[in-house]
């Protein structure tokens, strides 16, 4: 696919700006499975850095990859960043060797599709309440979450408790005597996150350097952050920190609390840690719909904090902004930011910086010598790092009692020959789910709860709920990780009408239980399971705990309306089977309640063929339809056969290691 950008971008315009209304395109054209090439005049304009932000949410719009051509620009982001000359005269010579340099007379390639973007008609934008490619125009940001949140109090929602994990620990009763002076002004909308985070926009120094700059300008008016408001940075390198400071920026950022956290995942993928106690308490009380604002590149339903149930994509200066403003129920493009130290209404137009400002910044401050300096020794590390204790030997020493690391069971019970595949009979479905449905959603990568199936496992080892940490940080541990499957707060399951949350029934009962707790149940009564699912199942993060964690519940397949590319590889490479409902049916329109049981015919399975299904309903009535088998290739089909891509590899390391 050719995406065709013409034009440059206008004055204030961002990367993050532009990157949000290239996914809302591409999600709208349909680009899974497919290549996505940039061409056009307008790619002359944009940076490497605008490239990479582009180039990185390249998941989230859902193609294979995104390409920019080889040109000057690159040539000089090479000498930027501390390449030798000698290296970059070669990469220019090869690019130019192989017909790959682009430059204003390079004819267009020929494509399967194209669009087309004039980059002088992007506008500021941010993407929310729980999808990247749901972009929202700035100046239409406050109506537009008004209607979010007239539908999301019409959810379900299971109440928090209050003290428990992911909560912050605060107890609204304790508030009613020690109430903060500001308590009346936290309502619905109020942005409690506010994080500059990201590998790639934290990376681009155009964004970062405008984020500091607002925040200088900030703070001369004398201006603050909402006091309810939990801000934090988190630099894409060193090298961007040590910029910051050049131009005299952090000392700006610190004054409004963007302070230093450290270099890596942070709110992007759920490590926000708890809100303030106080804060906590009075979302619980009140029943607040509350937001988030972070510079990262995905959103979605129980991903960023568990309290937060809105949150939204942004510019790393717009982040500073809505840190200042303190509410998502404000136009921040006319109402103001807040009031100065003289009195007056500040406005975002008093602080936001002009392209000269942003550019001036950059070329005083950026220098390659940085680059030089902080990746010399990369590798290197610090004392810490250098003092850990390393064991020695070729084989990994499995430790005991170990909560972070276990030793898988994948190869539990593995023969030397695959077992041949048996047709499925009798399934039961163990989650019965809508449309986009993540990844995250599957394996959440964030705070643990107390009273969860993960939770309780920990407490029983000992582990004390302050000591927790999260999902992400335990996925070395398969008994942590399975319990936290399918067990996101903001899950949905049909099967369980009116709750949210990882909850499903046993059946043919109406008990409600946890899903790993069902999921186990089921594998004691000899019971296979199936999961069934809407359109872009899997979609988000490539996450291999989604796929891990429903084969270690003893999920056999999932059907959906469509799949993800990389959770569809994922599940065939966990011997999980991805299979696909024809075009313009669904569980709906087959009038599927997931209370069925289930005989998958697995004797004809062969790549992207048809399979039949019979789904029997509680009074013995049945039905069949057909599936489409999406083991796409051959070589995929041979890894399902083994039951994955782990035993097929182990297997034939030994037949080599015999011959």
């Amino acid at each position: 696919v050719g995406f065709k950008l013409t034009g440059s971008l206008q004055d204030g315009i961002t990367a993050t700006d532009l990157v949000l209304t290239i996914t809302e395109r591409l999600r709208k054209h349909g680009v899974v499975g497919r290549f996505v090439e940039f061409f056009g005049a307008g790619v002359g304009y944009l940076t490497i850095a605008d490239r990479v932000t582009i180039g990185n949410m390249s998941p989230e719009y859902g193609s294979t990859i995104a390409i920019f051509p080889i040109d000057a620009m690159t040539l000089e982001y090479l000498r930027l960043t501390g390449r030798p000359e000698s290296q970059v005269a070669l990469v220019e010579a090869y690019a130019r060797a192989q017909g790959l340099f682009r430059t204003d007379d390079t004819p267009d390639a020929a494509y399967t599709s194209t669009l087309e973007l004039d980059l002088s008609s992007v506008e500021p934008s941010i993407a929310g309440p729980r999808r990247p490619q749901d972009r929202v125009p700035l100046e239409s940001a406050s109506s537009a979450f008004a209607t979010a949140l007239a539908a999301m109090l019409a959810e379900p929602r299971k109440a928090s408790k209050p003290g428990s994990a992911g909560t912050g620990g605060g107890s609204a009763a304790a508030l009613a005597v020690q109430a903060p002076a500001w308590a009346d002004q936290l309502d619905h909308g109020a942005v409690v996150v506010a994080a500059i985070t990201s590998c790639t926009n934290t990376s681009n120094p155009s964004v970062m350097i405008a984020a500091g700059l607002v925040a200088r300008k900030a703070v001369a008016r004398g201006l603050t952050c909402k006091p309810w408001v939990k801000t934090s940075l988190a630099p894409g390198s060193q090298v961007v920190t040590e910029y910051l400071a050049e131009a005299g920026l952090n000392t700006d950022l610190d004054a409004l609390g963007f302070n230093l956290v450290g270099y890596g995942c942070t709110t992007c993928i759920g490590n926000s840690g708890p809100l303030p106690d106080e804060v906590a308490a009075l979302i619980d009380d009140k029943q607040l719909v509350v937001c988030s604002v972070l510079s990262g590149n995905r959103n979605f339903e129980g991903r960023i904090q568990p309290q937060v149930r809105a949150n939204y994509l942004a510019s790393p200066p717009l982040v500073v902004a809505y840190a200042l403003a303190g509410s998502m129920s404000i136009d921040i493009t006319r109402d103001p930011l807040g009031t100065g130290r003289d009195g007056q209404p500040v406005y975002l137009r008093d602080v936001w910086p002009s392209q000269q400002e942003i550019q001036s910044t950059m070329l005083m401050a950026v220098q390659s010598d940085m680059y030089r300096r902080r990746y010399a020794d990369v590798f290197k590390g610090d004392e810490r790092w250098q003092g850990l204790p390393a064991p020695e030997g070729d084989r990994f020493d499995w430790g005991e009692g170990s909560t972070y690391i276990a030793h898988p069971p994948y190869f539990e019970g593995m023969t030397l020959e695959p077992e041949a595949i048996t047709d499925v009979h009798g399934a039961r479905v163990l989650a019965l789910l809508g449309d986009s449905v993540t990844t995250d959603h599957i394996s959440p990568a964030g705070a643990i709860k107390a009273d969860s199936p993960a939770g309780r496992y920990l407490i029983a080892q000992g582990v004390q709920p302050s000591d927790f940490n999260s999902y992400g940080a335990r996925r070395g541990h398969h008994e942590v990780m399975m319990r936290g499957t399918f067990a996101n707060i903001r899950l949905r399951n049909q099967i369980a009408p009116g709750t949210e949350g990882g909850v499903t029934l046993h059946l043919p009962g109406d008990q409600p239980m946890s899903i790993y707790d069902a999921a186990m149940q089921y594998q004691r009564e000899g019971m296979p399971l199936m999961v069934i699912a809407g359109k872009e199942y899997g979609s988000g993060s490539s996450r291999d705990w989604a796929a891990k964690g429903t084969r270690l519940l003893g999920v056999r397949a999932v059907i959906g309306e469509s799949f993800e590319r990389i959770h569809r590889s994922n599940l065939v490479n966990m011997g999980v089977l991805p299979l696909q409902f024809m075009d313009g049916e669904s569980a709906a329109s087959l009038g599927l309640t997931g209370r069925e049981s289930f005989d998958i015919a697995l004797a004809s399975l062969r790549p992207r063929g048809d399979l039949s299904i019979t789904a029997v309903a509680e009074d013995g009535a049945s039905r069949s339809f057909s599936v489409r088998v999406r083991v796409d290739t051959p070589e995929e089909l041979v890894a399902y056969r083994h039951g994955g891509i782990l035993p097929y590899m182990v297997r034939q390391l030994v037949a080599a290691s015999r011959s």
